[in-house]
């Protein structure tokens, strides 16, 4: 259980980079962000879809973070 509550504590801070790249213009398209985008899309993307828009703010991210903290103190606790 420690293993996979690490890998979702990594997931999230790569979930976090990718936003944090996202406030840089042309960094998506650096390789970095062409990794993290291919790494996090898979996550992200069915989030997108059904969270409301708030105009350019997109809170697929923060949710993401957010579920996978849950998930993690779940498996922790319960482990």
């Amino acid at each position: 259980m420690q293993l996979l509550g690490a890998v979702l504590q990594i997931f999230v801070f790569v979930i976090l980079a990718r936003a944090l790249l996202s406030w840089f213009p042309g960094a998506q398209r650096s390789q970095l962000g062409v990794i993290l985008f291919n790494v996090t899309e898979p996550i992200l993307a069915p989030l997108r879809r059904i969270l409301p828009t708030f105009g350019m703010m997109d809170l697929s991210p923060l949710v993401a973070i957010i579920v996978l903290q849950v998930i993690a103190r779940v498996l922790l606790d319960s482990g």
